[in-house]
């Protein structure tokens, strides 16, 4: 998984960038198959934003979170994230001719 961050007004700090990576590592235990991340923190007056787009085998995904704080916007982005590649790997199981598709 090659992991591209970028800070737009903010500068990502060590401990920002090794919060990122470790909420991360969660996507990767559920799907191996992520070929790319980027996310790109900003702060636009008093709102935290970040997004993320990551690349897997056949889709991309694409999302974003807004907070007051930088790292409960990284976890609710993460949250969101691993719902739609959840849901990815679902759908893809299941058109493989998973055990529960008919």
């Amino acid at each position: 998984m090659n992991l591209h961050l970028t800070g737009h007004q903010l500068e990502i700090t060590p401990a920002m960038r090794d919060y990122v990576t470790g909420k991360l590592d969660r996507i990767t235990r559920h799907f191996d198959h992520v070929i790319d991340v980027r996310v790109i923190l900003s702060v636009e007056k008093l709102k935290h934003k970040i997004e993320a787009s990551v690349h897997l085998s056949g889709k991309d995904i694409f999302v974003e979170s807004l907070d007051t704080d930088m790292y409960a916007a990284i976890d609710t982005l993460v949250d969101k994230l691993d719902r739609q590649i959840l849901r990815h790997k679902e759908k893809n199981f299941e058109h493989r001719g998973g055990r529960d598709s008919i």
